[in-house]
């Protein structure tokens, strides 16, 4: 057992060599083993554009405090790193590097644009993987994953392959949200509704060889352009007469029909809708439902194209600007009223979206959502919190297909082959060398790639070696939990359970651990805009990871956002430093060859026995509490247990016994030092991984690692009620005493007898037993124990405790001559600042001319002033007496 331990803790000198000696002694992997249970989380795979940030940080510390205790209980515990290509992020950092070089993806075609994405990957993607080192996570790094290695994408083609040959994967012109931002499709969940200050314009619509005019009220004037209908509801007796008539389109002066839809609503607005089937989603139904022609008067950069007319070449908001003018000089433009209304941008670039007619992939998805639904609806799959299931459910009951093409080169290619000849499509593993038609070698794939979240979704099994039968998917699938943020429920989530349902047969996760977003300190969202984000690898660098994790982790519940602040880390930092400390203090008590063999339990003190059984309780409670991904509950308790109980009250009731070298039950208190602090550190493990290997390295009786020791469990025989009662009454007496000193400024080189006052004979044995204690944690010169106030004396100063009293006579507290000189003075120097202050509030001309703050201050000091010589004036009449 090594007792030197350096005098003050440095994480930069510990965390590095730590995880080194980790990751070389392969503490991190995971094996299978028929003897043990497993215990699996994947990683949500970071970006490989990504630098840790504190989304990161919280959800790797959460998933590492969960595996890390796993490991520990014995289970064969796997978390599964990698990382996602992220088609659209990675593209446009890539064309954005080409384009200071002054080339496009254009100029240097596929296949080399590809070439330059790998080694983007090679020297970029990597960067999120060391930093999340940084933070200490226990990931079995031996089993990495990205979500285009030849595995994965192997998963990938044998999805949609078995989706396509179900049917479930068609390919088809529909209605989808365009991104003129990225330039590619985005999916329904890709897109972010937000609450905008917007305006309807009501343009009037002349009715055909009449002087009639149908009013409609539009947020997008710009696309009236496309209008091939208007629609009425069929029972709407204002349009009946209207309905198959035509009217003229203005400033495009087409004729467009009259219809009549149940889509349309008669209450709302002016009861008549221009129908766009080409740039509106129930649009293009209507137009399904009654043959309307698709007007498409925009390109993919949101440019009014030559369907436009004169507008043609304007950027949308440029000609929403122009037509509302030339509507207003055609008279044709009735009113303007403000409107508030949700617009959908794209999640990644922040672009308002574009609603356009595409052919495009699409996964059915009626389907695959029913089981999904029921898997969480039967509770086989759990949410926590279980509110978070709500969003689930909303989402999936009302999804529509997903579009999974995407307009991009970096990502995986759709497998579809085309015959340049007879048009026929193929969709295989691989391209066919010819065409099972015509037999053309004129073959070409596919040159859409797969939605990122299409890889993702596979990840709990693919990264298991899915379509293979492997060893370690029959082990470690289903997946134990899976820790995620509530903004990617249905992006990812979801995606997972009806994928793994799918192909699996199986659900991929038992439990959803949802957490929230990290905030600054104010609650603010961290963000760019606003300056206000904190770099994770800062903080490591001035406090340390521990301290770090710490903050993560403490008041943190499922399901809420946190409140991240630098006091939060301090705090950790102080916590490690109280630690450090005190297990500085107690190795330093130990001797050099300690052999616990000759322990006499039953020669355990009140105090040992005590700090056993509450020791005993929280490895219960702990346990039970991570168990329900209560980490921040459980951190709230260790940090308690170990400051309070621990540091402040047991190290000090046992000095006595470690600095008397010949103490009767010394060796005790030094193995119950040894076991507590041993099941401390292990409990914390989790939470603060440095600083507690790096103590329970000096510790005696110990494994060669805390990662490898065996996590704390509750002991029937180190159960001490009986023990846990006695010393409460020690400590609320100690406390009282202590708390009577304070409140009479009495210093604590002063000692006073302590008298105690009960009838109870077991009480009494208890204080009998304390008196060391009362010496030496409470000023006590010594204690008396009696039946009666018989003989104590009318001023002697007391306070209460459970069966008993306690009395301290003021002489023992006070040299009472001195003190009432004291007060005296104090009251001379109050009433000087009374009168000062009252001459100066009765001063009419301070009140009317003084800044009323200024006035407020100086009430306030009369208010405090007048207090203070109050409880003097009583204080000094006590002590008189």
């Amino acid at each position: 057992m090594d007792i030197i331990i350096e005098k003050t803790y440095d994480p930069r000198k510990v965390e590095d060599r730590l995880y080194n000696i980790w990751m070389e002694k392969g503490y991190f992997h995971a094996e299978i083993n028929g003897d043990k249970e497993p215990f699996t989380i994947v990683m949500p795979p970071p970006n490989i554009t990504g630098c840790l940030h504190m989304g990161h940080a919280l959800d790797n510390t959460l998933q590492d405090i969960l595996a890390r205790m796993k490991r520990m209980q014995g289970y064969s515990a796997l978390w599964l790193p990698g990382t996602d290509h992220a088609s659209i992020a990675t593209e446009a950092r890539i064309v954005e590097a080409m384009k200071e070089d002054g080339i496009t993806k254009e100029m240097v075609g596929r296949e080399k644009f590809l070439d330059r994405a790998w080694q983007w990957k090679d020297k970029y993607g990597n960067k999120i993987v060391e930093q999340l080192k940084k933070l200490g996570s226990s990931c079995d790094w031996d089993r990495e994953r990205f979500t285009m290695d030849e595995g994965l994408s192997e998963a990938v083609r044998e999805v949609f392959l078995k989706l396509y040959e179900k049917g479930l994967i068609y390919r088809g012109e529909r209605i989808i949200n365009w991104c003129p931002g990225c330039n590619t499709s985005i999916s329904d969940a890709e897109v972010e509704h937000e609450e905008r200050e917007g305006s309807f314009w009501h343009i009037m619509y002349p009715v055909k060889d009449s002087g009639e005019h149908i009013v409609v009220a539009t947020t997008r004037p710009e696309t009236m352009l496309g209008d091939t209908a208007v629609a009425v509801h069929p029972g709407d007796e204002r349009y009946r007469h209207l309905i198959g008539e035509a009217v003229i389109l203005p400033l495009m002066n087409r004729e467009i029909p009259v219809i009549a839809d149940e889509y349309v609503e008669k209450d709302f607005g002016t009861g008549a809708v221009k129908i766009t089937p080409a740039h509106d989603p129930n649009d293009f139904e209507v137009g399904m439902r009654h043959n309307l022609e698709q007007i498409n008067v925009m390109d993919m950069n949101a440019v009014m194209n030559e369907n436009a007319g004169q507008y043609e070449g304007m950027d949308r908001y440029e000609a929403r600007k122009q037509i509302i003018g030339d509507l207003q000089d055609l008279d044709l433009l009735l009113k303007i009223e403000p409107h508030r209304h949700s617009v959908g941008a794209c999640y990644r670039c922040g672009k308002v979206i574009e609603p356009v007619i595409s052919k495009q992939w699409f996964v059915k998805m009626q389907p695959l959502a029913g089981p999904a639904v029921e898997a969480v609806r039967n509770g086989t799959i759990k949410f926590v919190p279980e509110r978070f299931s709500k969003i689930y459910f909303n989402w999936m009951e009302n999804v529509r297909d997903w579009c999974i093409s995407r307009q991009l080169w970096w990502g995986h290619r759709i497998p579809a082959y085309y015959c340049l000849d007879c048009d026929h499509m193929t969709v295989d593993r691989k391209m066919p060398v010819k065409c099972p038609v015509c037999s053309s070698s004129r073959i070409e794939q596919d040159e859409d790639t797969l939605d990122t979240w299409f890889s993702s979704a596979l990840w709990p099994f693919s990264t298991l070696g899915w379509p293979e039968d492997t060893g370690e998917l029959k082990y470690f699938y289903p997946t134990s939990v899976i820790v995620t943020a509530y903004d990617i429920i249905f992006f990812w989530v979801a995606r997972m359970i009806f994928s793994g349902l799918e192909h699996m047969g199986k659900e991929p996760f038992k439990h959803v651990l949802i957490h929230g977003i990290v905030r600054d300190a104010l609650g603010m969202k961290m963000s760019k805009s606003l300056d206000n984000g904190i770099d994770p690898l800062e903080i490591i660098e001035r406090y340390g990871t521990d301290a770090l994790r710490y903050a993560l982790t403490i008041g943190n519940s499922p399901g809420n956002d946190l409140r991240f602040s630098d006091e939060k880390v301090e705090a950790g930092r102080n916590f490690a430093n109280k630690i450090w400390n005190a297990s500085r203090f107690v190795l330093m008590n130990f001797d050099e060859s300690l052999d616990f063999s000759d322990v006499d339990e039953s020669e355990f003190s009140l105090e040992d026995r005590w700090i056993l059984s509450r020791i005993n309780t929280l490895s219960k409670e702990v346990t039970e509490n991570m168990e329900r991904f209560e980490t921040g509950v459980a951190l709230q308790k260790l940090y308690e247990f170990i400051w309070e109980e621990f540091c402040d009250w047991y190290i000090e009731l046992v000095k006595p016994r470690l600095y008397d070298r010949e103490s009767q039950g010394r060796l005790e208190a030094q193995y119950v030092l040894n076991y507590v602090l041993s099941n401390s550190m292990k409990l914390l493990h989790p939470y603060m991984p440095f600083i507690t290997e790096e103590i329970y390295l000096h510790l005696a009786d110990r494994d060669e690692s805390i990662m490898i020791s065996s996590w704390p469990e509750y002991k029937k025989n180190y159960s001490f009620p009986e023990a846990e009662k006695d010393m409460e009454v020690l400590m609320n007496a100690i406390r009282s005493i202590r708390n009577i000193r304070a409140e009479m400024n009495v210093p604590p080189s002063r000692k006073a007898k302590i008298l105690f006052v009960t009838e109870n004979s077991k009480m009494s044995g208890i204080l009998k037993y304390g008196e060391l204690f009362f010496r030496t944690l409470a000023g006590a010169s010594g204690i008396e124990i009696s039946k009666s106030k018989a003989g104590i004396d009318d001023d002697a100063v007391s306070a209460v405790i459970e069966s008993a009293e306690i009395f301290i006579p003021l002489a023992e507290l006070l040299d009472i001559e001195k003190e009432l000189e004291r007060l005296h003075k104090e009251k001379e120097n109050l009433l000087e600042e009374l009168n000062r202050v009252n001459k100066k509030l009765a001063n009419k001309g301070f009140i009317t001319k003084a800044p009323e703050k200024v006035v407020a201050a100086e009430k306030d000091k009369q208010v405090k002033y007048q207090e203070m010589f109050d409880k003097v004036t009583s204080r000094i009449k006590k002590l008189g007496k």
